[in-house]
């Protein structure tokens, strides 16, 4: 039997207290621990007044979305899978670094447009504090369209959403971060629908040899900038996984192939954005 520290039963009962105050609510649920802890906590408080919603585009892996579907099922949760279109935006595909804020903007105009047929009138997210502080364009949209965020008035950090998903027994408890495939596309590059197919078929051979953390960075020219754990870089500099890897890339739709030696950096990416758009379209605090 899990024990729970004391701090994460208060933040627990907090949450649960916040979300039993609403007379329903759609989760944007994209099968990370974020948004399962949200989705959990909502179906216990709220039983068939909560519902969790999954988008489906070419920016969400298959694996992801099937994975998404199955933990709805574990949580017991109504699900529904909605179909958004942020690649027929111009602005998203442009990729300018505000391309969440036009992700997000679609996603929750979708999910606002289902919510009378839902049965709800309040969206929440899975974002945590720790989001506050990273440029999170996501938030501006969020803000826009009156999604509230109950882990945030929790006091929820990532660790915290962490021990509460393995204190629930959640299968996503551990689950790596896995953002969109369009965010692997260097600001500036075109974020098409054929380049985020060749980062998902890039990063399902990585994951077929069994690396569990991995990037495949997209930048012009059609490089492949490899990132896993500083641990795993030699290993694929060795024959004959060296050879193998750069065949497969190739064959996928990359020119060059590379492995960064830093290794994985989440959001590193996020380096390349300009800082005018980081302060037109940074996270919202408040």
């Amino acid at each position: 039997m899990i024990t729970a520290e004391p701090d994460i039963v208060l933040k627990r009962d907090t949450l649960l207290a916040i979300l039993r105050r609403l007379p329903g609510v759609a989760v944007a649920f994209s099968g990370g621990v974020d948004s399962a802890v949200v989705a959990k906590a909502a179906f216990v408080t709220l039983g068939e007044a909560a519902i969790a919603v999954t988008a489906d585009s070419a920016s969400v892996p298959r694996s992801e979305l099937l994975a998404a579907i199955e933990l709805a099922k574990h949580i017991g949760i109504r699900h529904e899978v909605v179909r958004t279109d942020e690649f027929a935006n111009p602005d998203y595909i442009k990729n300018d670094g505000s391309r969440c804020y036009h992700c997000k903007t679609e996603l929750y105009s979708r999910i606002d447009a289902i919510l009378p047929a839902l049965g709800v009138t309040v969206m929440c997210s899975g974002a945590n504090l720790d989001d506050a502080g990273d440029y999170r364009p996501g938030l501006r949209a969020a803000a826009e369209h009156s999604v509230r965020h109950p882990l945030q008035e929790a006091g929820f950090t990532k660790a915290d959403v962490r021990a509460l998903a393995k204190l629930w027994e959640l299968p996503a408890w551990d689950k790596p971060a896995a953002p969109c495939l369009s965010s692997r596309i260097a600001p500036g590059l075109a974020a098409t629908a054929e380049r985020t197919l060749r980062v998902e078929r890039g990063e399902e051979y990585l994951k077929s040899l069994g690396l569990r953390v991995c990037r495949v960075r997209y930048h012009e020219g059609d490089i492949a900038r490899i990132e896993v754990q500083p641990t795993e870089i030699a290993r694929l500099s060795v024959e004959p996984i060296r050879s193998e890897l750069s065949r497969t890339f190739r064959e996928i739709g990359f020119q060059f192939v590379t492995i960064d030696l830093e290794g994985f950096r989440s959001g590193s990416m996020n380096d390349l954005i300009s800082l005018e758009v980081k302060v037109r379209f940074g996270a919202s605090r408040s």
